[in-house]
Order: C-alpha cells, then structure tokens, then sequence
C-alpha cells in the first residue's frame, strides 16, 4: 500500500445527516455516544436530523466535523491495521482531528477544545460582523494587493488562484467590488457567520490560548502539519502557540500539501464529510492520487484502490 498522509477538512464541510450510516456500527456509535457525554446534548441526533441553522453554528459544526473525521479514521486504521498514515493534517478547525490522529490529545480533550474554539468564534463574530471572499484567478501577491487596498485580510490560501479573504462587512464589500477589476475571474462571497482567520478574531483567540493553558499535549507520534506555519508541529508548547495564532492567521493550505511528499506521503486519504480537500489536492497537485472516506462503504472502497 502507498504511504499516505490522513487529511481532514475543517468548517463548511457539515451537512444535515452526515455520519447517519455510521451510527449502526458499534465502535462508531461509541463514539457519538462519548461526545454526547462531553458536549452535553444528542450530537448523533443533530448531524443526522438537524435543524440545519443549529449544525452550522460554530460551536457546533466544529465538534460534529471532528467526530465524523474521526470516526472515519478509526474505521479505516481498524480495517488496515498496519498502514498508519506517513503525516497528517488538517484545514483550520480539522488541525484538531490531525492533533487527534498523531497522539497529541484524546478523542474527549480534543471535543472541549473544538467546542470551546467554536463558541468563542462564534461570539467574536457575533461581536463584530465580518465576511469572507473566495478570490479565483488571482495570484498571490495580487491578491494580498487587494487586500492592502481594501482592508481585508488574506486568510485562506486554499490552492493557487483561490485565495480566501476576510475581515469587516465594509472591506469585503470593497474588496469583492475590486476583484474583477483587479483581474479576479470570479469572487464569491462564502456563507460563513464572520470573518475567520483573521484580526477579527483576536478576542476569541485570546480567551482560547488561557483555555489551552492547561490542556494536557504529549509530542506528535507521526508529523502534523501546521496550518500557521506548514511544517511540522513541535513541542506540546509550541503547539499550543500555533493553534492559538491559528485562529487569526492565514491557513497556507497548499503549502501544506506542498509538504506531503516531502515528509513520504505518496497519496492522500480524506477523512470526513465531504470532498473539498480532495478538491483542493487535485488543484494544487494532480500527482497526488487521492481517495476519501467519509461513509462506511468507503473503507473498502479505498482499500480496494490503493491494494
């Protein structure tokens, strides 16, 4: 089997009944049955049934896509016990579950992480409206350009030519009013609750760096991915660092899958709802075979295609 790195998305990727095919397997169902535990309400019930306005919320899309993520994973390492994935990692809020995969935390410390991160993130925007805008067609330095020019901030580096930006109503307003001007082939505004990844989230951050105090890390049994920095992750004090700074930096994505190869992933398995980081591989990297798994027919679909 290729060696592979274990990717896992972050926010946007929930979807009402997400994860309802896993709920008949017992080691998956344990699992919502744990998180329910922690959280405190039906998390099973939610993803499955909705109300749709209440899973994208953020403090409760980030717990849900995590243990979706997880759940998948788990399967996946059950089924090939001895093809543990080269590196992980995952975008913005799915760092948590890459966390999750190397060792770093347990499965009931990571979900008081991701709902603590999710509530606090939600109340920064709640605090101060904000919005973000997908840039196609641009580069970089064009796009960081705009940015300058119309107050926004870049906060995605998703894959070259879509580039994410984001800040205050008013400068995303302008900033989507220049783009095609600029050179943009298109700009989209994205149906997000504020401004992620960015300044605007510095309230949020802050209260989140004195929950993660102390939060019990150990050091990454296999290499994580930094959204922040897209390298490898350190010590548990330096983790802590970078997962506070992440939410108000840019998640550099494709550099991170740039990373891969680097670190002996040959492949790239997505562990979660939905396809967007597939999406993103087969754009920044079309060398890269890449499969997904996000329902339970999947797992032995993927070990069929991989051998």
């Amino acid at each position: 089997m290729k060696k592979y790195a274990a990717l896992f998305p972050g926010q946007g990727s929930q979807f009402v009944g997400m994860g309802a095919d896993w709920l008949e397997q017992p080691a998956a169902r344990a699992r919502y049955d744990e998180a329910a535990e922690v959280l405190g309400y039906d998390l099973a019930g939610l993803c499955r049934a909705g109300p749709e306005e209440e899973l994208n919320r953020s403090d409760r899309a980030q717990p849900a896509i995590f243990v979706h993520s997880v759940v998948c994973y788990e399967a996946w390492r059950a089924a090939q016990p001895g093809a543990a994935p080269a590196v992980v990692a995952g975008l913005s809020s799915g760092e948590w579950a890459a966390l999750f995969a190397a060792g770093v935390l347990d499965f009931a410390s990571a979900l008081r992480a991701l709902e603590a991160r999710g509530r606090l993130m939600q109340a920064a925007c709640e605090a101060r409206p904000g919005a973000m805008l997908s840039v196609i067609g641009l580069g970089l330095e064009a796009v960081q350009a705009l940015a300058a020019e119309t107050g926004a901030e870049v906060a995605n580096l998703n894959a070259p030519g879509q580039i994410v930006l984001s800040g205050a109503v008013e400068a995303i307003d302008r900033a989507e009013a220049a783009a095609r001007p600029a050179g943009a082939r298109m700009a989209v505004r994205l149906r997000v609750a504020g401004a992620y990844h960015s300044s605007l989230m510095a309230p949020a951050a802050a209260e989140f760096a004195a929950r993660l105090a102390d939060l019990p890390l150990q050091a990454p049994r296999i290499p994580v991915l930094s959204n922040v920095s897209a390298a490898p992750h350190g010590t548990p004090a330096e983790i802590r660092d970078l997962m506070v700074r992440q939410i108000t930096s840019s998640v550099r994505w494709y550099e991170c899958v740039g990373a891969l190869r680097a670190l002996g992933a040959q492949a790239a398995l997505e562990c979660g709802p939905g396809k967007v980081l597939a999406g993103l591989i087969k754009r920044i990297d079309k060398q890269v075979p890449v499969c997904n798994i996000q329902g339970v027919c999947d797992v032995e679909g993927v070990a069929a295609a991989w051998g």
